[in-house]
């Protein structure tokens, strides 16, 4: 519209309503009271000053200084900015340990044990037998040790934290021999070599990308040497024509010339997960029992607990790691440890962690299970959809993990959405994935093969109840 002239824009003007007057009014009062005075004050001003902007150009409506519609539009502002950016979604992707997603879910028990420490003063560096100052890692080194069988441990905020300080307190300015195919790279670029780095360590690689012998360790050993570690390649496989060394091998080597060993099993697991059918992993209690000195893993994985990086192994070594200057700077909160010693508490009985952890009920939650649930969700996304797109129930594989056995997959089910008329339909597939992460909670899959791919083994019964509710507020 064109600009309005002088006269025409002051009478406009002259419309407003003051904003003390607005906020006088019976409609505000509400809005106040749910939001403060301040907030409300602003949006007041800033929907006002919008609309003055718009008369200026001709692009302004009388009736948006109505009452009930300013407040209707100060509502929605201040809705969407007290809205929290951290939301829950709908895990449809078929990876249960996503690393966008948040990784693990918490059982119960780490809830509660989080509530309350969120609520109520705790002993987190108090020590309750002597009145006096404790040591965090106390509230659960001696847990950790009793599921590992290893001497000593400490906790900081992620595993790339517990190899970056593990390397800095015993191997600054020092070698560490690592083989040339163990130098990974994980998400959000974490390199090994660049951990080396930033630690103050020098990289010495072994062997070649495929092949590496006990000899090409044990030439590599020099007055320099400080470490041999091993990393646990995580989140991709070599095959073929390969060797590496084993650590019940290395460790020896390590130890008859004075050294340590250190191992990153990224994502480590306490018990052993082909006993429900899972791929097979060392275990950390394997680890320490086949000689490592020092082994670091994820407490947000396999483990199934919180963000965290656990550090256990020889009480000499974690006595110096604890020590270093950058434990500070990197250990964790009580909200950490108040999560992660509930879960650590559930492999005290492993006979009912499929029912209790939720990372390994997802993992191990039957086919059979998920197709009913997708046969119930169906008509609900169907109706939902519309006509232009067609929704199937159709067996699917899931992943455990982005970065933790990301070339695993496990027998699941799903719901497919294709358009009706069979084109590729590219373009419709992305507005429609688009659509659903837009929803109250969002829904987050994935399009793979000319689809949208919903994989349902991540939705739990109240979930799925929530999903169906959702869907039937949606027109087609």
């Amino acid at each position: 519209m064109s600009d309005v002239s002088g006269s025409e824009l002051r009478a406009l003007m002259a419309r407003v309503p003051s904003v003390e007057k607005v906020m006088a009014s019976a409609e505000f009062a509400a809005l106040i009271v749910e939001y403060g005075r301040t907030q409300v004050l602003g949006a007041v001003r800033e929907a006002l000053d919008r609309w003055r902007a718009g008369a200026q150009s001709g692009d302004a409506s009388l009736s948006a200084l109505d009452v009930a519609q300013l407040k209707s539009s100060v509502e929605a502002a201040l809705r969407m900015r007290n809205e929290s950016r951290l939301r829950s979604v709908f895990n449809l992707t078929g990876t249960v340990l996503h690393t966008n997603l948040g990784r693990a879910l918490l059982p119960d028990e780490a809830v509660q044990a989080v509530m309350k420490a969120l609520t109520q003063p705790a002993n987190l560096e108090f020590d309750l037998g002597t009145g006096k100052r404790g040591d965090r890692d106390d509230l659960i080194d001696d847990l950790i040790c009793e599921l590992t069988g290893a001497e000593a441990a400490t906790v900081v905020n992620n595993n790339a934290a517990a190899v970056l300080l593990t390397l800095s307190a015993l191997a600054s300015k020092k070698e560490v021999i690592v083989s040339r195919g163990e130098l990974v790279e994980i998400g959000g670029a974490f390199r090994i070599p660049d951990i080396m780095s930033r630690a103050g360590a020098k990289l010495r690689e072994v062997g070649t990308t495929n092949r590496t012998h006990l000899k090409d360790y044990e030439e590599a050993i020099g007055p320099q040497t400080a470490l041999l570690m091993k990393v646990h390649a995580s989140n991709y496989a070599i095959s073929g024509f390969t060797k590496e060394v084993a650590l019940d091998e290395i460790a020896p080597l390590a130890h008859t010339r004075g050294l340590a060993v250190a191992v990153d099993l990224g994502s480590g697991t306490l018990v052993d997960l082909s006993q429900w059918g899972l791929p097979r992993e060392t275990t950390v209690r394997e680890t320490v029992e086949a000689g490592a000195d020092i082994v670091t893993f994820s407490g947000d994985k396999l483990l199934g607990g919180p963000q965290a990086g656990l550090i256990v192994g020889r009480r000499d070594l974690i006595a110096k790691i604890k020590k270093h200057p950058l434990k500070r700077a990197l250990r964790v909160g009580k909200l950490t440890l108040a999560a992660l010693e509930p879960v650590l508490q559930l492999y005290r009985a492993p006979e009912r962690l499929t029912q209790r952890l939720t990372t390994l009920r997802l993992l191990t939650r039957a086919a059979g299970d998920i197709r009913l649930a997708a046969e119930r969700v169906q008509p609900a996304l169907q109706h939902a959809l519309g006509e232009r797109y067609a929704v199937t129930a159709e067996p699917m594989f899931s992943q455990i993990g982005s970065g933790a056995l990301p070339v695993d997959v496990l027998p699941s089910y799903g719901l497919v959405v294709k358009t009706v008329d069979g084109k590729r339909g590219g373009r419709q597939l992305l507005a429609l994935e688009k659509r659903l992460r837009e929803m109250a909670r969002p829904v987050i899959g994935r399009i793979a093969d000319d689809a949208l791919r919903l994989d349902l083994r991540c939705l739990e019964a109240a979930d799925e109840a929530e999903l169906i509710e959702q869907l039937k507020g949606v027109r087609a």
